[in-house]
C-alpha cells in the first residue's frame, strides 16, 4: 500500500493535500503512483525524497508543489530521524532552486539545526522546515512537556527567521493536539495512523477524526 500522508491544516474542512515518499528502493510507492497523483491531485502534492541525483531529476520532471528532503537509509522501515543539514549535497539544493521548486527540510527540533535552515531560507534555497515529532510521539502525551517545549522553541526560531514551520511523524489522534496547539506550526503531515484508521472507517471519516483532534488544541 502506498505511504500517503494527508496534510491537515487547522480550520480547513478537509486535508489540504497529499504527501508521498518515493524512496530509492521504491518500498512505499512506485514512479507510476507519483505520475498519476501529479496528474490528479488538485491540492498540494508534497514529494518526500532523499537528496540524490536520481530523485532530483524526477522532481525536476514531474514538478510537485513541494519537495521535502528527508534522511533515508536502506535498513530502516521508515524515516527514523531528521536530516543533517550540513551533509545535504549542495548541488541537489541548487538544482531544485534553479528548477523553481519549493523545498522543505525534515529536521529534528534542534535550535542549531533550525538556525541553519533559517540561513538557507535567507539565501532563497529552502521555503519551509518540517519538524520531526518522533521523539515527542514516543513519550506518553501527558508527560511529554520537554519534547513539546523543544518543538515550540524550534517553531519559534523558524518563524522569527521568516521560515514556515510544519511538523510530522508518528502523530495520532491521541497525541496530535499538543503539537497542533503550537501557534507557529502551520501544517501537519500525518501518515501511518491516518491510513490505518482509514482502512477501518474510510478516508473521509479518518480525516474528520484527525481534524477534530486538532481542533481540541
Amino acid at each position: 500500500m502506498p505511504k500517503l500522508s494527508c496534510q491537515l491544516l487547522r480550520g480547513r474542512p478537509g486535508a489540504s493535500g497529499i504527501t508521498i515518499h518515493l524512496r530509492g528502493d521504491r518500498r512505499h510507492i512506485q514512479d507510476s503512483d507519483l505520475e498519476r497523483l501529479r496528474a490528479s491531485v488538485s491540492g498540494k502534492l508534497n514529494l518526500e525524497m532523499a537528496a540524490t541525483a536520481e530523485m532530483v531529476a524526477i522532481a525536476e520532471r514531474l514538478r510537485p508543489d513541494q519537495v521535502t528532503l528527508v534522511a533515508e537509509r536502506h535498513e530502516e522501515i521508515t524515516t527514523e530521524g531528521g536530516l543533517d543539514v550540513a551533509s545535504i549535497p549542495f548541488d541537489s539544493l541548487e538544482r531544485l532552486q534553479h528548477a523553481g521548486l519549493s523545498v522543505a527540510l525534515f529536521v529534528d527540533p534542534n535550535p542549531t539545526t533550525i538556525a541553519s535552515c533559517v540561513g538557507l531560507r535567507g539565501r532563497g534555497i529552502i521555503a519551509a522546515v518540517e519538524l520531526n515529532t518522533d521523539a515527542y510521539a514516543r513519550q506518553p502525551t501527558a508527560t511529554a512537556d520537554g519534547e513539546v517545549a523543544r518543538l515550540r522553541e524550534a517553531a519559534r526560531i523558524a518563524a522569527a527567521g521568516g521560515l514556515p514551520a510544519y511538523a510530522g511523524h508518528a502523530l495520532t489522534t491521541a497525541n496530535v493536539a499538543r503539537v497542533a496547539e503550537i501557534e507557529e506550526i502551520e501544517e501537519l503531515n500525518i501518515g501511518h495512523a491516518l491510513i490505518g484508521r482509514a482502512v477501518m472507517v474510510g478516508m473521509a471519516a479518518a480525516t474528520r477524526e484527525f481534524l477534530a483532534a486538532m481542533a481540541r488544541a
